[in-house]
């Protein structure tokens, strides 16, 4: 194709030859259309930023598009009958107890207000005033943090007739619980604190510095770094590799990765990106969730985590997980279903309508998640079923349309993208239909290292390797604490009391009693539910 900077035909230089002029006005054409397609493009790459810069993040198809043709007949129900008077007053009522029950797992402090006696006379008559009623105000009160020393004292015994009269005089000593940290100044419940305000609440250590000078207590910022590290190596490291093989025999998991800087590795330059890898359970089991930092986005990785692992494996599109042998690969509907979105986006305003096929495509993928919406609490056995019988004919549909479309898109252009995404990940977006322990999309991972992403936005890299693997293995710990319903600080806090006690780290039947679901973990340690 000849292209347009090379020409240089002038209105004085045109072909003299009618086989000529027809020669140039087909180069002319086909440049035409390299140029309008090269305009298209940069127009939809310049509204997605947009998009992304200034438009809600959510991908969530407005209601007034999927209901646009079906209205009345996906509202309505004629077995739901209109509500009552009482229903409305009723429900009225229970919007007013919601404040109750939002704090009925608080402790409650009592404060009562009594006249004085003396003043307990009616102004009228001068007679005796009794208790009629009572009012009732409720505020929430804050006990701030507070650090206080604790100061072990073991008593050494000895026994006073031995010293008279034995040669030998025995000395007993009083048990005493091994530190966390011997010959340091952290606690469990310090570790427990200093790992909760980083890997929860995404607090840099320079705050945290700062948080503890307001308190009092001088602790430098590689005070903190060198606690966590330390205790993340000696007790959280084994509880790690012990929910890694626990990880290991469940039948569905879920992986995901993202970027994360590390300053000091050695060979590498400081602004060159490493990676966050995240392996979770899918709806099979106690959630388990595990991170692991390397260096590298190279499949060889999630090959060597997952050594020994037999089972499905669900996530995005990325060609390194098919370095994992033995493994059934699984399609994500969401990143299909996002690559539609984002070509309904590029279109302009006046042209998002159900009749372009972007529309069409999202809609399709809506489908299939209205349907797992309503199989959400199925068994896999009722899943299966109804994915059968539902969801395999909206698939088959959704195919002949892709292949339809192919023929007639640009492969350049957003929604040819989405197209040729969905076809090449075909035989790994319907291993759903196959499986009722399955999931639609890999959405489960990417819930769970967004905290991850959300904390790198404060603290923003890591200083060395050695602070990435440990900010790995906290956030492992802290995430499937979440995951089982428990306090991760009450649960770091009684791991650090208990783990120093073990006589072997090994001992996989010690280490399955401090697991997040087991049934030795403290009730204290538990989240109560909301109502």
């Amino acid at each position: 194709m000849a292209n347009i900077f090379t020409m240089d035909k002038t209105v004085n230089q045109l072909p003299e030859t009618a086989e000529e002029l027809k020669v140039y006005c087909q180069e002319l054409q086909l440049q035409n259309a390299e140029l309008t397609s090269k305009l298209k493009w940069y127009e939809e790459q310049f509204r997605l930023s947009q998009q992304k810069r200034f438009g809600a993040s959510s991908e969530r198809t407005p209601l007034e598009q999927l209901l646009l043709f079906n209205e009345a007949e996906a509202e309505a129900d004629p077995a739901v009958a209109e509500p009552t008077a009482e229903t409305i007053t009723y429900e009225r009522r229970k919007a007013h107890r919601k404040r109750e029950v939002l704090f009925e797992n608080l402790p409650v402090e009592t404060v009562e207000y009594h006249l004085p006696a003396e003043e307990q006379v009616c102004p009228c008559c001068g007679g005796p005033l009794h208790a009629m009623s009572t009012e009732v105000r409720q505020e929430l009160a804050i006990i701030p943090a507070e650090v206080k020393v604790v100061r072990h004292v073991r008593h050494v015994y000895s026994c006073r007739q031995c010293e008279r009269e034995a040669t030998e005089t025995p000395v007993i000593t009083a048990p005493m619980p091994n530190p966390v940290a011997p010959g340091s100044l952290a606690s469990a419940s310090a570790l427990a604190y200093v790992m909760t305000q980083k890997y929860v609440d995404a607090t840099p250590l320079y705050r945290l510095e700062q948080h503890f000078a307001r308190l009092g207590v001088p602790l430098q910022r590689q005070t903190l770094a060198n606690w966590m590290i330390q205790a993340s190596r000696t007790w959280l490291q084994p509880l790690y590799e012990h929910l890694h093989t626990h990880l290991l025999a469940r039948p569905v998991l879920h992986a995901d990765e993202t970027t994360l800087q590390v300053l000091r590795e050695p060979d590498r330059r400081a602004e060159t990106p490493s990676f966050l890898w995240l392996y979770r359970t899918g709806r099979v089991g106690p959630p388990i969730v595990l991170y692991e930092y390397q260096q590298t986005r190279g499949g060889e990785h999630p090959r060597r985590f997952l050594t020994g692992y037999h089972g499905y494996l669900q996530a995005d599109g990325y060609s390194g997980y098919h370095k994992v042998p033995d493994v059934i690969l699984v399609g994500c509907w969401a990143h299909a279903r996002r690559k539609f979105d984002e070509a309904l986006k590029v279109l302009p305003a006046e042209k998002r309508t159900s009749d372009v096929a972007a529309f069409q495509g999202l809609e399709f993928c809506n489908r299939l998640f209205a349907l797992e919406r309503e199989i959400k609490d199925a068994t896999d056995e009722e899943r299966l079923r109804v994915r059968t019988e539902k969801s395999r004919p909206v698939v088959d549909s959704f195919l002949a349309w892709l292949r339809a479309q192919r023929r007639q898109v640009s492969p350049k252009t957003a929604l040819g993208k989405a197209v040729e995404y969905c076809l090449n990940q075909w035989d790994k977006l319907v291993i759903f239909l196959k499986d009722g322990r399955l999931e639609l999309d890999n959405n489960r991972a990417e819930r769970a290292i967004k905290p991850f992403v959300i904390g790198r936005k404060n603290w923003l890299f890591s200083n060395t390797p050695k602070g990435a693997r440990a900010s790995a293995t906290i956030y492992s710990i802290i995430e499937t604490a979440k995951e089982n319903g428990l306090n991760p600080f009450a649960y770091l806090k009684w791991l650090f009391e208990q783990m120093p006690q073990l006589a072997d780290l090994e001992d996989p039947k010690a280490l399955d009693r401090l697991l997040p679901w087991s049934e030795a973990v403290p009730e204290a340690c538990r989240l109560k539910p909301q109502a």
